[in-house]
């Protein structure tokens, strides 16, 4: 695996701006849960915590399951398989309870994963985490009260890239032995939700081509590039295509089974954005059902900030978005 060109200062900076960001949001998500209101049973919810979907034992490899506690008797619920962002470097379930119990008020049966991140786990170790919690699940979801047959995956930002790339994995026979495990288990998502996503990771500097990006935004965005495929360049053979699942899905190839419908919610401020637009593109071309949606001013992630309007208006379309696909 090539080594990181950079200077040291350089490299520990990074690392350190890395810890910082995810102290932070792990203290604010701590202080968040002390709400109330964010105590699930107000919301009829339970929570099953940190079950392991592998036998390595390492806490990268545990899950939540967030799941109503006032189900119709005998009714299997609708699943989400949710996956986190943090341009796979930082962040965790823990961070994500949110989305979990967000899912979870509305019935649907919730699997909060967590991954190995990177700089110290590149590329393919998230993708690969990502697709031994999706086996977990087909095996296991059952026995929770899970609907196989109503499943979504659901992730942000570097999440939304994992969960379009497992769905890729579920619907193309690939050769990488992870992914074909996961496209032989014979079970397909009915929809997929890619919110603000980085939908290809190689290649970042197109932001900044396209439009100006301050200095900061741009080192962040190398950093993810850098960190995630850690030197690993794009080649013609596809060896990116399940960390870049958008130029997968730009090539054209027709999957052997079909693909989901497609919800991709972002602010119109993000820079993340054109992403987005070209999943849209993609999409159609394939025949493939892709309703983007984007909301005027908003930031990157900004549907996390549910005291904004236009955050829960991304939720309200949402549900409703999965209520057509797999409904309640």
């Amino acid at each position: 695996m090539p080594t990181d060109p950079r200077p040291l200062r350089d490299r520990l900076r990074s690392r350190i701006g890395a810890l910082v960001v995810d102290n932070m949001f792990n203290g604010l998500a701590t202080v968040g849960r002390l709400h109330p209101r964010a105590r699930p049973a107000r919301h009829n919810v339970e929570v099953l915590r940190d079950i392991a979907y592998s036998p390595s034992g390492l806490p990268e490899h545990r899950l939540d399951i967030y799941r109503p506690t006032a189900p119709k008797p005998g009714s299997p619920l609708p699943v989400v398989l949710y996956i986190h962002g943090g341009g796979f470097r930082i962040l965790s379930k823990d961070t994500h309870w949110l989305m979990g119990l967000a899912f979870a008020r509305e019935g649907y049966l919730v699997v909060n994963i967590n991954y190995r991140l990177a700089p110290q786990n590149p590329f393919p170790a998230a993708i690969v985490d990502t697709c031994d919690a999706f086996g977990w699940v087909v095996r296991n979801i059952r026995s929770f009260g899970g609907d196989l047959d109503r499943l979504a995956f659901a992730g942000e930002s570097a999440g939304a890239n994992l969960a379009t790339a497992l769905t890729l994995a579920t619907c193309y026979p690939r050769p990488e032995p992870w992914a074909r495990a996961a496209f032989d288990l014979g079970v397909t998502p009915r929809a997929t939700v890619a919110a603000c996503g980085m939908l290809q990771v190689s290649d970042v500097a197109r932001f900044a081509r396209r439009k100006p990006l301050s200095s900061w935004l741009n080192d962040r965005l190398m950093e993810v590039s850098r960190a995630y495929l850690h030197g690993v360049a794009p080649s013609l053979d596809g060896t990116l295509d399940l960390a870049d699942p958008l130029i997968l899905l730009e090539r054209g190839d027709a999957p052997a089974r079909p693909l989901p419908p497609f919800f991709a919610p972002v602010g119109t401020a993000d820079p993340l954005l054109d992403d987005t637009r070209r999943l849209q593109i993609a999409l159609d071309r394939l025949g493939v059902v892709c309703r983007s949606r984007y909301y005027p001013g908003e930031v990157h992630a900004f549907h996390a900030m549910i005291f904004r309007k236009n955050a829960r208006r991304c939720w309200r379309d949402i549900y409703a978005f999965l209520g057509e696909h797999i409904p309640r």
